[in-house]
């Protein structure tokens, strides 16, 4: 790793832990909750202590004004949900897009087990190439999806773990991917790869059941979280993103961080 990719990693974290929220699904979901006003967005989770925010680079005008010393990353790759195959995702702009936009990094995304993996397999390694010539960081978005992959199955985080070590293998220099479902087999995950590993948020669910999954990758040794939905889409985006840092950055337990954010906690 060069010297400007080391720099700029400190842009989008903070001691080597992240909070980082991504917001392009304008791309994939369009303009939902939290999403049409997006300065106002970015400016409370920012303000609430997001290290850093995400989004498509067309959108990078609406967001540098409002990050509060954050760091920016551009996602260059997508799908909708309208089309035909979300987990066929397409490059959306190039790493020299990326700087033009007022990038710290770039990300991609990129389905594991899919039909398309050949494909994006490919991009990522392209990707991470060009991006060390100018010594951007690479978050690979790394997930277990396909025909033959089961959430559900006792082995899973196996599966789990072999796309974040491709992340690695590709020359990523962060990793994203699905939390498992409890501390001990995300704990093979992490083990997978010398990378930091950041969870995703999936689908939004309930404030404690958010706080639990990220101590519960925290625990499993994860460096942090990708979490955009869960955020974004929050009546109070600011709070519950004070308290997913506290959680990430301060090692706080579930209940005291929602409990410091400002947030209900359920009897």
């Amino acid at each position: 790793m060069n010297a400007g990719t080391r720099a700029r990693l400190d842009r989008i974290g903070t001691d080597s832990r992240y909070v980082v929220v991504p917001m392009d699904h304008g791309l994939t979901l369009g303009a939902t909750q939290g999403l049409k006003d997006l300065e106002s967005t970015v400016d409370a989770i920012t303000r609430g202590g997001a290290d850093a925010v995400l989004t498509q680079r067309g959108v990078a005008d609406r967001v540098h004004p409002n990050l509060n010393g954050a760091g920016y990353i551009a996602h260059l790759n997508g799908s909708t949900t309208i089309g035909p195959d979300e987990n066929d995702k397409r490059m959306t702009g190039s790493v020299e897009d990326a700087i033009r936009a007022g990038a710290d990094a770039v990300s991609m995304h990129i389905n594991v087990g899919s039909v398309h993996e050949r494909e994006q397999i490919e991009q990522l390694a392209e990707l991470t190439s060009d991006a060390e010539r100018y010594g951007l960081p690479v978050l690979a978005m790394a997930y277990a999806r396909g025909p033959d992959i089961d959430s559900a199955a006792d082995d899973y985080n196996q599966a789990v773990g072999h796309a974040v070590r491709l992340a690695e293998e590709l020359g990523a220099d962060v990793v994203k991917t699905g939390y498992t479902g409890d501390a001990e087999s995300f704990q093979h995950v992490v083990e997978s790869t010398s990378l930091p590993v950041l969870i995703a948020g999936g689908s939004k669910g309930t404030d404690e059941e958010t706080l639990s999954m990220v101590r519960g990758a925290m625990d499993a040794g994860a460096s942090g979280i990708s979490m955009g939905r869960s955020i974004f889409q929050h009546d109070e985006p600011g709070k519950i993103a004070r308290a997913v840092a506290s959680v990430v950055h301060d090692d706080s337990e579930a209940e005291a961080a929602l409990r410091e954010a400002g947030l209900a906690v359920e009897a």
